[in-house]
């Protein structure tokens, strides 16, 4: 199971942090890409006007995506310096090591060693869990992730039951119109029957 801090870890592990790295984490927040796929992302893959930015080189054979990103994002990137083509020109190495160390001085200065679990992948875990917990759509997270297979997805359904079954007693409706809409729903369904009958 991947762990999956809460909102304020992260945005305080996102604010300790410096400009670039801050920048990189609060992509990944927001858009639950991988940290290649970040890291390949150019300039010109950036719509500033329409405040989106798109994803043609995914990894794992994953597929491509396009995102809307937060007003706060947007202020990130317009800060980074544009000194190539790419929005993080430092080495990935770089960009890791400057990453570990910052983390590691904001859980020794917050008294947070959960603090110290947070990986880039992290990011991309609590997104796609987040995001089924808002929306109960497992077919919206798989495209948000660029899964292939929504088996690979399936995870973040017992994640999200996990982390909030005590929520609520809410249930939600969903209807399926075509036969395409209606497989998806009946495997969740009897996922869902599975495990609460096991």
């Amino acid at each position: 199971m991947p762990f999956i801090p809460i909102e304020e870890e992260l945005d305080a592990l996102i604010a300790g942090c410096g400009p670039k790295t801050s920048c990189l984490l609060q992509l990944i927040k927001e858009t639950g890409m991988r940290i290649g796929e970040a890291l390949r992302l150019k300039w010109s893959d950036v719509d500033f006007q329409r405040r989106v930015i798109i994803l043609n080189q995914p990894e794992k054979h994953g597929n491509p995506r396009i995102f809307r990103i937060s007003d706060k994002l947007m202020g990130m990137l317009n800060s980074l310096p544009r000194d190539g083509e790419k929005l993080f020109s430092s080495s990935p190495d770089s960009l890791k090591h400057t990453f570990l160390m910052s983390r590691r001085r904001l859980a020794a200065k917050l008294n947070n060693p959960r603090l110290l679990k947070i990986k880039f992948h992290t990011l991309r875990h609590w997104k796609a869990t987040m995001e089924y917990h808002r929306t109960k759509d497992i077919l919206r997270v798989k495209e948000l992730l660029g899964h292939k297979n929504i088996n690979n997805t399936l995870l973040y359904v017992q994640v999200e039951n996990q982390l909030f079954s005590n929520d609520s007693d809410e249930f939600i409706v969903k209807v399926a119109k075509t036969p395409e809409e209606i497989k998806p729903l009946l495997r969740l369904a009897s996922n869902t029957c599975v495990r609460k009958t096991a």
